[in-house]
């Protein structure tokens, strides 16, 4: 009952709105992890947003995922205003995902793997409530850079919290001609009594019908709180085009991804009854390979199928969900 009370408000917002667009994401797939001998089926995204310009200066968005793991969450509540003509600048408040790496900013139908990266799931990603400030330059290709500063109290912890400690992020993005794309980005977040400094460099050539991609994160905890984090995402694909009544394209794509032993910044009690942090996610690095079909145009409706392989040093502890698996997704954007 709660969570039809939850969509009915939402989608009457929308109508009350004057939504110019409504879009949505489903994702439903079937994962098998071969070792165990053990699968699931799981609605991993059940996404609907509504976006909308009040005037031509002022737009709105606010999505809200009804099934993210099996849970409701608010994920973007923002109004943006663009005082110039040509809209080069913005100024955006509310709830967003705060600018920062090229993976964590796409969104679940933008995504070419099944499952994100370790960059996007657990190292960079983050949602909060604050404000930013993007501006669009011209210096013989596009500069867009982007900087905000925000809360640090994440998507749910809003009503109570107040602090004298800002976290921000900033982002610069270069397009160069035939494909060509860099962005350097940087994070401050401070989860609990340590600050945390994020520098990402990330670049990619898509054209042609390949997409190659490479990003680096380091993650650095403050007073030699935790051992420095260090993660890679790289991946290459290529598209196929295909004449056929369903099927429009096939893209063969590969993925490696690494990540270094991982706190998310909050202390947890040790055996000696001390608070500190700890590791949350153990070094891995894997392998993916796989194949979409694209049923529609890219990004639109597709059947991801991936093998994702785990490698452990160290005797790293696997979480439940993070072993070698045969995953089958079917994504359908609207």
């Amino acid at each position: 009952m709660k969570h039809k009370l939850f969509l009915m408000a939402f989608l009457m917002l929308s109508a009350e709105a004057g939504a110019q667009q409504i879009h949505g994401t489903l994702r439903g797939k079937y994962e098998y992890q071969t070792a165990e001998r053990q699968g699931r089926f799981q609605v991993r995204n059940a996404r609907v947003n509504i976006t909308g310009n009040i005037s031509e200066a002022v737009a709105y968005k606010a999505e809200v995922d009804l099934c993210d793991e099996g849970k409701i969450k608010m994920l973007d509540a923002y109004t943006q205003v663009r005082p110039l003509k040509d809209s080069r600048l913005a100024f955006t408040i509310g709830q967003m995902r705060v600018p920062f790496t090229i993976d964590a900013h796409r969104s679940p139908h933008l995504q070419y793997f099944a499952n994100r990266s370790f960059i996007a799931k657990q190292v960079g990603n983050v949602r909060d409530v604050g404000a930013k400030l993007g501006y669009t330059f011209n210096v013989g290709v596009p500069l867009t850079v982007e900087a905000g500063i925000f809360n640090g109290s994440g998507l749910t912890g809003q009503k109570d919290f107040w602090t004298s400690n800002i976290n921000f992020s900033g982002k610069m993005r270069m397009d160069f001609p035939r494909g060509f794309s860099l962005t350097l980005s940087c994070q401050k977040t401070r989860p609990d009594d340590v600050s945390v400094m994020s520098y990402d460099i990330g670049a990619y050539w898509h054209a042609r019908g390949w997409h190659v991609e490479g990003e680096y994160l380091y993650k650095h905890y403050a007073h030699g709180a935790f051992r420095g984090v260090h993660a890679v995402n790289s991946f290459v694909s290529y598209d196929f085009p295909v004449r056929h009544r369903l099927i429009k394209k096939i893209t063969p794509l590969m993925r490696y991804d690494m990540m270094t032993d991982h706190s998310d910044g909050e202390r947890k009690e040790q055996s000696d009854g001390t608070w500190a942090l700890s590791v949350d996610d153990y070094a891995r690095h894997r392998l993916t390979t796989g194949l979409t079909l694209s049923l529609e145009k890219p990004f639109i409706s597709d059947i991801r199928l991936n093998f994702e392989r785990y490698y452990y040093p160290h005797g790293g502890v696997a979480k439940t969900s993070e072993k070698d698996k045969i995953v089958v997704e079917f994504m359908t954007h609207f």
